[in-house]
């Protein structure tokens, strides 16, 4: 059996700009900050929070652009094994959407917290110890080192926050990254200033509803969702979550 990505070095993993080492600093942070929002509460459980999606959501989307299709062009069964990682990004997106929505410190917020954690942690134990070994069997160093600059792009430029209808794959959600990250991350300063005493704080609340509401109406837009599988539409994802 390959080697979980948790139990080799950096230098094992190609380097500090292999996309495997990449993968798995970005693991490490999310452990951090999931442990962060289960200790926090109001504004600053709000403020990890945000930050925990700034992380996530660039971080699958760099998965979904970059590396399950190298996955799928150099395994086999590549197609299964990226799609049930897919299925997983879907739910969580489902869970963050309707996070979103709750008061920062109820019962139902801590509650869908809780299953959101669950398939996250999932999700990473998913990739290391499964995925991310197979794709290291199949490629050199250089080329993960490649992909890795790749993925960096990617992440750096893509949306922050939770997009249930947009396509898991090309080109759907390739054409949904440009309107799509500027409308997140407006809402991500927004948001900052909203959790402030300033007197515009209230202010800036209202209008991140508006621009989320805007975000949503746009990935419902017929060319963001095309390439999406029939597992990872909205209306099927919720059947993976156990």
């Amino acid at each position: 059996m390959p080697r979980s990505l948790a139990d080799q070095t950096e230098d094992e993993l190609g380097g500090r700009r292999s996309v495997l080492s990449r993968q798995k600093r970005d693991h490490i942070e999310l452990d951090r900050l999931i442990k962060a929002a289960e200790g926090a509460s109001g504004h600053d459980r709000e403020a990890v929070l945000n930050e925990l999606c700034r992380l996530v959501f660039p971080h699958a989307f760099a998965e979904e652009a970059v590396l399950w299709p190298a996955i799928r062009r150099r395994l086999a069964d590549g197609e299964q094994l990226t799609l049930e990682i897919e299925k997983e990004h879907q739910a969580i997106n489902e869970l963050f959407t309707s996070l979103e929505t709750l008061d920062v410190d109820s019962d139902e917020h801590h509650r869908l917290f809780a299953e959101i954690v669950r398939l996250l942690r999932e999700d990473v134990r998913d990739e290391e110890d499964v995925l991310l070994p197979r794709l290291q069997e199949a490629t050199d160093r250089d080329e993960l080192v490649r992909l890795g600059t790749w993925w960096q792009i990617v992440r750096s430029t893509a949306p922050t926050r939770p997009h249930p209808v947009v396509a898991r794959r090309p080109p759907g959600n390739a054409i949904a990254a440009a309107p799509l990250t500027a409308l997140d991350r407006f809402r991500d300063l927004l948001d900052a200033t909203a959790r402030t005493d300033r007197p515009w704080s209230s202010a800036a609340r209202s209008t991140s509803r508006i621009v989320a509401t805007a975000a949503g109406a746009i990935e419902h837009i017929p060319p963001l969702t095309r390439g999406e599988r029939p597992a990872t539409r909205t209306s099927h994802a919720g059947k993976h979550r156990r």
